[in-house]
Order: C-alpha cells, then sequence, then structure tokens
C-alpha cells in the first residue's frame, strides 16, 4: 500500500477514537485484573456484551471502509478486501490461531 491519505470527517474520526480508546483501555484493565485472578472469562464477556463491542467495532470498520469506497480505485479496495481476508478469525468448530501461533 502507498503512503496516500484518506479524508474522514473530524466528528467521524473523534467517535471511532473514543469507541478504540474505551475498548483498549478497558480491556487492559479487564487484563490485569483476570491476571491478578479478580476477573474470568465471563467478566469479558460480560464486558463485550453490555457495552455493545462488536456493533461500535463494526461501526468503527463501516465509517473507514466508506472513506475507502469513496476515495480510492475500485482496484486498490480490492486489494484492501484480500488483506482483510488474510486476518485471524474465529470459528465455532475449530478456534482461532493466537498472534503468538500464526508467527
Amino acid at each position: 500500500m502507498s503512503s496516500r491519505e484518506i479524508r474522514l470527517p473530524l466528528n467521524e474520526i473523534v467517535a471511532v477514537l473514543q469507541d478504540l480508546n474505551e475498548f483498549v483501555v478497558s480491556l487492559d484493565r479487564l487484563g490485569s485484573r483476570q491476571a491478578s485472578g479478580t476477573a474470568d472469562e465471563h467478566t469479558v464477556g460480560t464486558f463485550i456484551a453490555d457495552w455493545d463491542v462488536a456493533r461500535r467495532l463494526a461501526r468503527a470498520r463501516h465509517i473507514i471502509s466508506v472513506a475507502l469506497d469513496e476515495q480510492l480505485s475500485e482496484e486498490d479496495n480490492l486489494a484492501i478486501d484480500a488483506l482483510c481476508e488474510q486476518g485471524r478469525f474465529y470459528t465455532d468448530n475449530v478456534g482461532y490461531r493466537s498472534p503468538k501461533q500464526s508467527n
């Protein structure tokens, strides 16, 4: 990918940044609690459900995707889609590979 710039409305960037900041800080704190034994998987699951994490992350992805679709060529967008498909995804029958396993 080149170093071209993509423009996004400031209010959308701020909304995405606020969500990401909440998730990063909260998940870090939950990880610390898990490490100290004061939280378990249920605590993390409750956080994800109560804070509507999936919907909010999907909204962030949508904001970025719309900007890319509007400002890049179809060829560029197809290349980005292909890169995104190379990610690690959870599946019910096989689980997922952790970042440490995929090296």
